[in-house]
């Protein structure tokens, strides 16, 4: 997709976001309609969801796409490098990222953005993956990194 294009779609769904989730409520219905909306318009989210963190583990909640793995390996792949590193990720080929979790292997390229709390704590990330090599690039990072801060509010 062009990048000018890219942009001013996340624009508009941060902005029918901002309607959606704007009341505070249960973060895990708050996360799934986000979850929804972005699988829905963005052509090359593949698989897309959330892992929380829970006693120490990285577990699945709400996602839309193939099966997911239900509990990631500590320290590895590129969710926990995301929260290790206390920042977004984007891998344009998956494997050739070392550690990488192949939940499906039709995956090819991935973002994972941590998610924070309002103590600006990491609770989990979002992570999308895309069925085609290169499909992630800043404005994603930088998209996806805004519209989480609606769950943080």
């Amino acid at each position: 997709m062009d990048p000018q294009k890219k942009k001013e779609r996340y624009e508009r769904l941060y902005h029918q976001l901002q309607e959606l989730v704007a009341k505070p409520g249960d973060l895990e219905s708050r996360m799934s309609t986000i979850i929804a909306v972005l699988h829905h318009h963005m052509k090359d989210f593949f698989w897309t969801g959330f892992y929380l963190l829970k006693n120490g583990k990285l577990i699945v909640q709400t996602y839309q796409g193939p099966l997911a793995c239900q509990v990631l390996d500590e320290n590895k792949g590129v969710c926990w490098a995301a929260i290790n590193q206390q920042k977004t990720i984007v891998v344009p080929d998956v494997h050739q990222f070392p550690g990488h979790i192949a939940c499906d292997s039709r995956s090819n390229s991935e973002i994972v953005v941590p998610l924070r709390n309002s103590q600006n704590e990491i609770i989990g990330v979002l992570d999308v993956d895309s069925n085609q090599l290169n499909s992630f690039d800043e404005t994603d990072a930088e998209s996806l990194e805004k519209i989480l801060t609606l769950l943080s509010a």
